[in-house]
């Protein structure tokens, strides 16, 4: 009897040790406590934005470009293309020089161009020009041959402004040779006479025969003359007409 007690007792402890066990498990798991959400990134407050992300509108009149500041300067007008008359002529041609064969003139004729050029005076001593033709430079200076081609223009322009000018002078020239300090082929320019050749050639040298200078001048016959110079005498007033007006095609020889 006692026996059966027990085993009775034993069945109603398993018994509900099995249905603790069953509610046990069929109960919802708890649940972690949750966790704070963390806060997106856009409802960040915005930083602030660079200087860089401005609008330009923003930007100090310091930053603007210079070229905003002042407006750009006008230019001054060159009104020296506006020269004309006598004045002009003037100061762009030599009145003494007198032009030659070999030499090259620039011809210039205001707002014509295609009249003006460079042009060389054969050895007939004459030019060609549109519209002016033949005409003869050599034995004239550059301002009576700008009266001559002026004239000539007229007849196809109205009131021509002409200038002539001597580029390269390959006609007017003297040589100095012998005994001076550089000797070669001086440019002619005005009344040049023997004292003026020798200073343009720097002098005597040492040993230079200063009494015994002459002057050789080609004739137009071909035939060649010969003129003594005494740089003592002259230099001293005696015999001045010994310094004689040199011209072109002349050679001083200093012995």
């Amino acid at each position: 009897m006692m026996a059966h007690r027990i085993s009775l007792v034993l069945s109603l402890l398993l018994l509900l040790s099995i249905t603790a066990f069953a509610q046990s498990d069929s109960a919802p798991p708890t649940a972690p406590p949750a966790a704070v959400a963390e806060k997106p990134e856009a409802d960040k407050p915005p930083a602030d934005k660079p200087e860089a992300d401005k609008p330009a509108s923003d930007k100090t009149a310091s930053d603007k470009p210079a070229s905003d500041k002042a407006a750009p300067e006008k230019p001054v007008a060159d009104n020296s293309v506006e020269k004309t008359g006598e004045s002009a002529r003037s100061a762009r041609s030599d009145n003494s020089y007198l032009i030659g064969a070999n030499d090259i003139l620039a011809v210039s004729v205001w707002k014509e161009p295609d009249i003006s050029r460079s042009v060389p005076v054969r050895s007939d001593g004459k030019i060609s020009l549109p519209l002016a033709g033949e005409l003869q430079a050599a034995g004239q200076t550059p301002r009576q041959l700008e009266q001559e081609i002026t004239k000539r223009l007229q007849n196809y322009i109205s009131e021509p402004e002409v200038t002539v000018m001597v580029t390269d002078s390959k006609s007017q020239k003297v040589n100095i040779l012998g005994m001076v300090s550089r000797p070669g082929a001086y440019l002619l320019t005005g009344s040049t006479t023997v004292l003026d050749a020798i200073a343009m050639a720097g002098g005597f040298k040492d040993f230079a025969k200063q009494k015994a200078i002459y002057v050789l001048r080609t004739a137009p016959d071909g035939s060649e003359k010969r003129m003594p110079f005494n740089y003592k005498d002259v230099i001293k007033g005696k015999n001045a007409d010994e310094n004689i007006h040199l011209l072109a095609g002349d050679t001083v020889v200093v012995p």
